[in-house]
């Protein structure tokens, strides 16, 4: 991040704020007054806008801005947080009185020198924030996106076409010295639709994009319109699609946004947090064999203008490649501060919240598995018989033990080695770290998705990526209709 970028959030705050150092430093002070391991505030400003286009007509169009402080003070493992949506000095005292007071101690402790994160360039630079490009642009957007949509087929009868923008500026300063600054933009484009047979029959199929990046990025018709298509296409197809058989079988995953199983039934148990209070299923694993040979598996916030990636993460720590898998091997969790203190290691930039008014926590940014040597045909001819997992809506975890359910979107028999007939109502289910044992076959097509994936955790949601390559997953349970 350059100098410009980091001095922009610091500027804005002390010139709407009155916020300088010195107002830094007895927050600080005050929240320190007793003997505390650590503190820290956050700072942040922000304007989000969505839109969102029904039937061609404009049926929500939002702005809302927000502006606030957490501070939190931190003792053994108990954290003090308190916050407050007026910026200015006496209520980050009063914030900073109320944080002590849950994590109190006894002694004093005496403020080390200001020090900033090392600077990088930023990963996601840009000119003008999505949140002040002009609202008849965004418009614009929706209404080509809803015509388009409509003119591929007949048969679509319904489209909802959603924008959302969002701008942060942010600012954390820490009681070890340390203070960091981040301007952050965020688009995302959905589409939805709806198709109807002759019959009568209806199906339904989203698809969406966006990341780190200026609203052009999503303007031209020549990035968006694939999307569409994908949805379009994948309605149509459900159309014809026959109910899934159910059974255990191989499972032959699709590059992309498949690695939203990944995230859910393996990146949630590899969180510090989990593994500190040894209520995950890797609690205590690190050197162990949990993985087929060849897995490895990986968190990135660096990649430049991704959903899930951050120049620091919210507690000021520049993100960075952590492998957590490598070769079958669990070889790391996702930290924090405050996990990471306590548990002997060293943070990975992996501290995230929602916003001022919540608490850091151990999140994912982008997640993914590397890929291998299999070429993709080669892995679908390797199944006489399964199913071809090519995008999910979604499923639901249980951390303690890593088992999962996931429901299909899109999915295909696999038969004599080949992708047929397309088929409805799949649904995944097994055991996170027992589905990585089960890999046999890794394509050497990685891809990561669209960008628009959204990760909950204790009531917070914050944005993140997943990836995967093709993968081979042998005898999964595969829930749908009875043979």
């Amino acid at each position: 991040m350059s100098a410009a970028q980091r001095e922009l959030p610091v500027r804005l705050f002390r010139e709407r704020f009155g916020i300088d150092e010195n107002a830094l430093d007895a927050a600080l002070g005050v929240a320190l007054e007793k003997q505390l391991d650590y503190a820290d505030l956050f700072f942040e400003s922000s304007a989000r806008e969505t839109l969102l286009i029904e039937d061609g007509l404009v049926r929500v169009s939002e702005r809302h801005s927000g502006q606030g402080v957490g501070v939190r003070a931190i003792c053994g493992e108990r954290q003090g947080y308190a916050h407050t949506d007026e910026i200015s000095a006496p209520s980050l005292r009063l914030a900073a009185q109320e944080a002590r007071a849950i994590a109190e101690a006894g002694g004093q402790r005496k403020l080390p020198a200001r020090s900033q994160s090392p600077a990088r360039p930023s990963l996601y630079p840009t000119a003008t924030a999505p949140t002040d490009e002009p609202l008849d642009a965004k418009i614009a957007l929706l209404n080509e996106v809803d015509r388009y949509a409509r003119a591929r087929d007949p048969r679509i009868r319904q489209v909802v076409a959603r924008l959302s923008c969002e701008q942060r500026l942010l600012m954390m300063a820490a009681s070890d010295g340390g203070w960091a600054a981040d301007t952050r933009p965020l688009v995302r484009l959905d589409c939805q639709v709806i198709a109807e047979a002759p019959g009568g029959r209806r199906e339904m199929a989203f698809q969406g994009m966006g990341g780190r990046f200026e609203l052009g990025g999503l303007l031209d018709a020549q990035k968006w319109r694939p999307m569409v298509d994908e949805a379009v296409r994948v309605a149509l197809l459900n159309l014809e699609a026959a109910p899934c058989p159910a059974g255990t079988m191989s499972v032959v995953l699709a590059p992309g946004f498949p690695g939203i199983l990944l995230h859910e039934a393996v990146g949630h148990g590899l969180e510090g947090d989990f593994n500190r209070k040894g209520s995950s299923a890797f609690a205590g694993r690190i050197g162990e064999r949990v993985a087929a040979p060849g897995v490895t598996v990986v968190d990135d916030g660096t990649l430049p203008g991704r959903r899930g990636s951050l120049n620091v993460d919210d507690e000021g720590t520049p993100t960075r490649r952590t492998v957590l898998i490598e070769d079958g091997v669990l070889t790391g969790y996702l930290q924090d501060r405050l996990n990471a203190r306590l548990m002997g290691q060293r943070p990975t930039g992996n501290g995230r919240r929602e916003s001022y008014a919540h608490l850091p926590l151990p999140r994912m940014t982008n997640t993914f598995m590397l890929a291998g040597p299999d070429a993709p045909e080669d892995i679908i001819r390797s199944v006489q018989r399964g199913l071809y997992a090519a995008f999910f809506s979604g499923g639901q975890v249980d951390i303690t033990n890593g088992k999962f359910v996931f429901h299909c979107i899109e999915a295909y028999r696999i038969e004599d080695g080949r992708i047929g007939q397309p088929v409805r109502g799949a649904t995944l289910i097994g055991n996170g770290p027992d589905v990585l044992r089960r890999v046999s076959r890794i394509g050497c097509d990685l891809a990561l998705d669209a960008g628009l994936g959204t990760c909950g955790k204790e009531g917070q949601s914050v944005p993140v990526g997943v990836g995967l390559p093709t993968l081979r997953v042998d005898e999964l349970t595969v829930g749908g209709a009875a043979l």
